[in-house]
């Protein structure tokens, strides 16, 4: 029961922070779109005073498990609770705490190690990000969700040789070791997302047609062949592949594809 619940924390706290590092940097909805009718004078003043409590009451609750913690360090309630507070005052800076205490209690827990490489990766602390996504690879060098972050933040520092050596390094071990835990199809799905991404649609196709041979049933090299086919010009290829991954895909994906790809 406890690692179910704190899966779903961590599903909870990831989306919030996935959600708030992806809208952080936009805009107020209310600041780009005219209504088409104004709010009166005394509506604004509400909307304001709501707003100004919630932001009152968000801090107190912060405030009352920053009590609870100076007299119980070690209280794991208290740390995701005050880290979930933060989130909701949008403030990215201060989970770092929470997440770096929670990696402390739950060194086992590979999902709070890599929330906390997300965040720091998103303050552009580099270092800090490496590190962690680096901790969880060297228990499980196949964490696929560690793998791509770490990928991912060599292509934000515009080191796309880091990155690609990264996944074929972790593809070779992988097929090299017999008992190994490493997913290659996924990491090779992930190689070849980057090569798209660079533009080498050449290598891309290479990678896809690989992992497409090695399992006829898997829909996701068959859509990422289209995908890149599509992204070539070259529609009338790419749409019986696109129909086909379809065909494959588990019926929770395929109005998904039905709806952004068809």
């Amino acid at each position: 029961m406890d690692s179910k619940r704190n899966r779903w924390m961590y599903i909870v706290l990831g989306l919030m922070l996935f959600s708030l590092i992806i809208f952080s940097g936009l805009p107020l909805v209310s600041s780009m779109v005219q209504e088409s009718s104004v709010l009166s004078e005394d509506n604004s003043e509400r909307v304001m005073a709501i707003a100004e409590q919630e932001r009152a009451k968000l801090e107190a609750e912060a405030t009352g498990y920053q009590k609870i913690l100076a007299k119980e360090p070690n209280n794991e309630t208290a740390w995701r609770e005050l880290l979930k507070v933060r989130l909701q005052q949008q403030d990215i800076n201060q989970t770092v705490e929470p997440l770096e205490k929670l990696v402390q209690l739950h060194p086992e827990q590979t999902e709070y190690n890599i929330l906390l490489a997300q965040t720091k990766q998103h303050l552009e602390d580099y270092e800090g990000a490496a590190a962690a996504y680096r901790k969880v690879l060297g228990e499980a060098p196949g964490n696929i969700m560690a793998l791509g972050g770490l990928a991912n933040l060599f292509l934000n520092q515009n080191l796309p040789s880091k990155a690609i050596a990264l996944l074929e390094n972790t593809i070779n071990q992988g097929k090299e070791e017999s008992d190994s835990d490493i997913d290659v199809s996924s990491v090779q799905l992930l190689l070849g997302e980057i090569y798209t991404q660079q533009e080498n649609y050449e290598a891309a196709l290479t990678v896809f047609d690989e992992v497409a041979a090695a399992d006829e049933t898997d829909f996701r090299p068959v859509l990422a062949q289209g995908l890149v086919l599509q992204k070539q010009g070259k529609y009338e290829v790419a749409k019986p592949l696109i129909k086909k991954a379809y065909k494959l895909a588990p019926p929770d994906f395929r109005d998904q594809i039905k709806n952004s790809y068809l």
